[in-house]
């Protein structure tokens, strides 16, 4: 049984959507992505979620788009670390943060779906961490490769998710301020 998102067990972990790999998506792919991932940031933020971003080899690759950058400004919880390792929960820095987070759930979103993103939800899940990845807040620069790192991460453990799906199971309710400024984000 999948267990409902919790805001106080939760987090979010933005991986890798970097300057140098969003130059090589589709326009329209790297648009959504952006589009869903900053709902999630916001979703983060209004809920009180860490959020955890992670760079691979930024000397490379670039730093964090300007866009997710300007959405995480000032955020309390925010997290971040470089790494040359293609799972998050694989680095060094992220094994020292992720206790002292004390959350057991994980929302992924991030680049590329069957390199670090499916390496990342395959080692959370090996953690004993419910992850949660938004298929529509992830991507790879082909179509095939982001379906091959879907099916990945699920035979891996996680689940394969929506930004919509995780933020409405995190609100649990309508009619409040939260719900109503998730809601105007997402349409």
């Amino acid at each position: 049984m999948i267990q409902p998102l919790s805001r106080t067990r939760a987090a979010l972990i933005v991986i890798d959507i970097q300057e140098r790999l969003a130059a090589v998506m589709a326009p329209e792919v790297l648009a959504s992505i952006t589009r869903n991932t900053k709902i999630l940031i916001e979703a983060a933020r209004r809920l009180a979620l860490p959020i955890v971003v992670s760079q691979q080899y930024p000397k490379g690759l670039g730093g964090t788009i300007g866009a997710l950058e300007e959405a995480v400004a000032g955020h309390a919880q925010l997290h971040r670390f470089d790494k040359l390792e293609f799972s998050a929960a694989g680095a060094p820095d992220f094994a020292a943060l992720a206790p002292q987070l004390g959350r057991d759930q994980w929302i992924a979103c991030g680049m590329e779906a069957h390199v670090c993103v499916y390496q990342t939800a395959r080692g959370l899940v090996a953690r004993g961490y419910a992850v949660h990845v938004c298929a529509d807040a992830i991507c790879s620069r082909t179509k095939a490769n982001w379906q091959v790192g879907l099916g990945l991460v699920e035979r891996a453990g996680a689940v394969i998710t929506s930004t919509e799906a995780c933020v409405f199971d995190l609100l649990e309710r309508a009619g409040d301020e939260d719900f109503k400024a998730l809601s105007r984000a997402i349409k």
